[in-house]
């Protein structure tokens, strides 16, 4: 078992490690969500007519989890294989003694502490500036790490199946994301959709993820999201490593 553990942790200081040396990545990704907050809540408190400091409290859970993880967490990891295949890096990794189980683990740590990252960044400014959480703060936890695991598994999939060069990895992740964005209520609230739209966002994991961490944060009980995330985490992380294994195969034939 401590074998496993650290080569899963070599696996994730090697990408995070890359990551910092080019640092663009990050600093965009530290950027992105917190432009995000500011519009978001500077829309919020405009059209409710409220403080800006609650309408942070309303917007900080959807922006966190319906937008900054999304391409941190499922982009990233899409781009994170695309660029080891093309790098031939995972060639490399089939004559050395790192199992593989390792490698996707470590691919899934090392986004993971980008999305925690991510939402310490989201949750110290709206507290900064005035916003209070009255919820559970150790279920809020739960429901960004469940996020996160989903949109890694996710990203697998599509970087395994779909993704061939680094120029796939935009239009996939746009095409794929960007509608399941706007209707799990990343950009506009869910409480001003239609009742059809609203049957359908049912279906759509982002917004099981946003009205959960809004829920939660609020005091309020959201078991029948928490439910319905924690269940699709687990698919996502199990079809993720089957895709990955699936694409070690074909790799190896190569």
């Amino acid at each position: 078992m401590a074998q496993y553990w650290q080569e899963i942790m070599a696996v994730a200081q090697r990408i995070l490690l890359e990551l910092l040396r080019r640092r663009r990545s990050l600093i965009f990704w530290a950027i992105f969500p917190t432009l995000l907050l500011f519009l978001n809540g500077s829309i919020t408190a405009e059209r409710a007519q409220l403080e800006f400091a609650d309408a942070l409290e309303v917007v900080a859970p959807p922006t966190l989890v319906g937008a900054a993880l999304f391409f941190s967490c499922l982009g990233g990891s899409v781009a994170t294989v695309v660029a080891e295949r093309e790098q031939n890096t995972l060639k490399r990794l089939f004559l050395s003694p790192l199992r593989g189980v390792s490698y996707f683990l470590g691919i899934v740590v090392a986004h993971s502490a980008i999305g925690v990252g991510q939402a310490l960044l989201v949750f110290a400014i709206a507290l900064i500036l005035g916003a209070t959480f009255p919820g559970s703060w150790p279920l809020a936890v739960l429901i960004i790490l469940l996020s996160i695991l989903a949109y890694v598994g996710v990203g697998f999939i599509l970087g395994t199946q779909f993704a061939r060069r680094t120029e796939d990895v935009n239009a996939l992740v746009a095409a794929f994301g960007v509608p399941l964005l706007i209707l799990g209520g990343a950009f506009m609230p869910t409480s001003i959709f239609p009742d059809s739209l609203l049957n359908l966002a049912r279906y759509n994991p982002i917004f099981h993820m946003t009205e959960a961490l809004t829920l939660v944060m609020a005091g309020e009980p959201a078991g029948e999201h928490m439910g319905f995330l924690g269940g699709f985490s687990l698919l996502m992380v199990v079809t993720g490593w089957l895709s990955y294994r699936r694409m070690v195969r074909l790799e190896r034939t190569l």
